[in-house]
């Protein structure tokens, strides 16, 4: 007996080390990813006569890749405004030197984006001695924006999917049960510009999002061109809430607004696949940092960070506070109502209410019942009124049969079963992969479990810990698309400061804008390396007139390792 009770113990204590009940000093865990930054002046004369150069360098990228996807980028198959004209229809006879004009176009915006963050966060390793402005910030990425807002779609035909399945839905047929080609028929102008991949499968979107498409379908028609600036100008709209929602989280954790407006924001990868691919993963993060930032409002105030809310017996939360809360569960749920993946936040948000009570088992079911009540509410109103019920819930899946580079267990799995082939024991990839996805399913699980966890206890913030949860299963997710990586990068871009994470994702973001290739044409491999030789001549040439003028080097009075200043915080 005393053997059993003493093996309980020890499974008892482990589980409770592992998923984060008992646990060592702060330092060795992933709040070491978080410092605070502190507050410094703003850029002197010289500084911002580089800012002004910067801004126009990732200008002119950002407008050359908009005149080439005149002629790669994602045109439709049918109403392609520029097929047949003379001077705007060259580009799309000159493959090889509108992708070049396209890898130059990218390079010069992620040149400038990287210049621009030595005003932003000095160094990845230190800090700028003098930071430019949130208004400064804001204006560079307006800039940026506004020419890739108006180009073409690029990198991705995904939109075009949008407008077929929108439209399926507005002829009243079940978006979840008939593909492109059985709603709408294999002739139809709408179908035949969907990729040949997804012309047979269901929608794998929320109903918010279709609902939506559906009131688009009803307003553009077979109007290819008006329904893609439609559903352009609601993924700006998802940026427009990532920029509003970004700054004041980060203020919350200690974060400069601008740093993480630099990276979560002005990322190439929210440049070319949010604005210029035009997805609705800008909408879902939109609505989901909007929400959360609503209920942090709602559970610490004004006052910023959660660790000042300690003690068995905090002050209720008054009329004002729960209908902040209520309101920014219902965002979070309308955010999984168009990818489900986002309705997470709900449950770190949930976790710091829990806290906010007393942090014990029945704060904890609480909270869960609260939000779980507003949830459901809000996504039974919403199937039930766009009329397309939870056959979502059965097409989530739909995009596994893609079978993506940047995934751990696909790659695993592919590159096993590549080995099998090798030894002459066949192909068993298929076999596999149900191995792997399933057992990074599960990995995915605990880390956000164990998450959940440090926020309820007072170890992380509940940014902090969402961004690593989305992290993990964005990396252990069945299928990656370059923009998935924002999923991560962006909550985390307002609370994880150090360079063990902020090299990463810099690193990530740079070179996987670079790799993705435009969707608008075949590339043979010599045309490809032609434009890769022609853009990298072009930028060699750039760099040999600029680098007196840029500040390609560290320089004094851009960054230094440390120095003492005033912490950001909500003080109002």
């Amino acid at each position: 007996m005393a053997v059993l009770e003493g093996a309980t113990r020890k499974i008892s204590a482990f589980g409770r080390r592992a998923l984060g009940f008992d646990v060592p000093a702060p330092d060795h865990t992933v709040a070491a990813l978080h410092r605070d930054e502190t507050e410094v002046p703003g850029l002197d004369k010289r500084e911002r006569a580089q800012l002004d150069r910067i801004r126009l360098m990732g200008a002119t990228g950002a407008v050359l890749m908009a005149i080439a996807a005149l002629g790669i980028g994602a045109q439709p198959v049918h109403q392609n405004p520029v097929s047949g004209m003379r001077v705007l229809g060259i580009f799309a006879r000159a493959h090889t030197g509108s992708l070049a004009m396209c890898m130059f176009g990218t390079v010069l915006v992620i040149g400038a984006w990287l210049l621009l963050g030595r005003f932003a966060i000095g160094g990845l390793a230190g800090s700028p001695v003098h930071r430019l402005t949130r208004s400064q910030l804001d204006r560079t990425l307006l800039l940026w924006i506004i020419p890739l807002s108006v180009a073409p779609p690029m990198f991705s035909n995904d939109v075009y999917s949008y407008l077929a399945q929108s439209e399926i839905a507005a002829r009243g047929i079940d978006p979840y049960e008939e593909g492109p080609v059985a709603g709408l028929g294999i002739d139809n102008v709408l179908t035949n510009n969907v990729p040949t991949i997804w012309r047979d499968t269901p929608a794998p979107y929320g109903p918010l999002f279709l609902w939506i498409g559906r009131g688009i379908a009803e307003l553009t028609g077979d109007n290819i061109i008006a329904g893609v600036w439609v559903h352009r100008l609601l993924a700006l709209a998802g940026v427009a809430l990532i920029v509003w929602a970004l700054p004041r989280l980060s203020v919350r954790c200690g974060v400069a607004p601008v740093s993480a407006l630099w990276l979560g924001a002005a990322n190439p990868l929210v440049l070319f696949h949010l604005v210029g691919g035009v997805h609705n993963d800008a909408l879902m993060l939109g609505l989901m940092l909007a929400g959360m930032e609503l209920m942090l409002r709602a559970i610490y105030g004004d006052g910023g960070k959660p660790d000042r809310l300690t003690g068995a017996n905090p002050m209720p939360l008054d009329a004002a506070a729960y209908g902040l809360l209520i309101g920014g569960a219902v965002l979070i749920t309308l955010s999984s109502s168009v990818k489900l993946t986002s309705i997470i936040a709900l449950g770190f948000v949930g976790m710091a209410l829990a806290r906010r009570w007393g942090g014990d088992l029945r704060a904890v079911l609480k909270s869960a019942l609260l939000l779980g009540v507003i949830a459901g509410a809000t996504t039974l109103f919403v199937s039930w009124a766009s009329g397309l019920g939870f056959g979502w819930v059965f097409t989530l899946s739909v995009a596994n049969a893609v079978r993506s580079w940047m995934s751990l267990p696909t790659v695993i799995g592919i590159i096993t079963g590549f080995g099998g082939v090798l030894l002459g024991l066949g192909d068993h990839t298929t076999a596999l992969l149900s191995i792997t996805r399933p057992i990074a399913a599960a990995v995915a699980a605990f880390i956000t479990l164990r998450m959940l966890v440090a926020t309820g206890t007072g170890r992380l913030h509940p940014v902090g810990a969402l961004g690593v949860s989305l992290g993990a299963i964005v990396l252990l997710f069945p299928v990656v698309q370059p923009w998935y990586l924002l999923w991560a990068i962006v909550p985390l871009a307002a609370w994880a400061t150090q360079p063990v994470f902020r090299i990463p994702a810099v690193a990530f973001s740079a070179v996987v804008s670079l790799l993705v290739m435009p969707r608008g044409a075949e590339f043979q491999v010599f045309q490809i390396i032609g434009a890769a030789l022609a853009a990298a001549i072009c930028f060699a040439l750039f760099y040999a007139l600029t680098r007196h003028t840029l500040p390609w080097r560290a320089q004094a009075g851009v960054s230094a390792g440390s120095h003492e200043g005033s912490a950001y915080r909500v003080t109002s």
